[in-house]
């Protein structure tokens, strides 16, 4: 499955988010370790949904870019 992760750069640092997986977020200084921790937050998310016995959502959002 692939999610769409939502990456926002704020004045020190960057957050991530996962609009299909409330809750899911990371931050982290540098856009590398960024990517490395939505990951791992993603992974946590999904096996505590699992281990808890919820339903893993499928992935339904999606994302376009605007000409401005």
């Amino acid at each position: 499955m692939k999610y769409l992760v939502v990456i926002e750069k704020a004045e020190s640092n960057y957050a991530a988010y996962i609009p299909d997986l409330p809750g899911c977020i990371a931050t982290a200084a540098t856009l590398s370790e960024l990517h490395e921790n939505i990951h791992a937050a993603v992974t946590m998310h999904l096996e505590g949904l699992r281990e808890d016995g919820l339903a893993v959502p499928e992935p339904q959002t999606q994302a376009e870019f605007v000409e401005a």
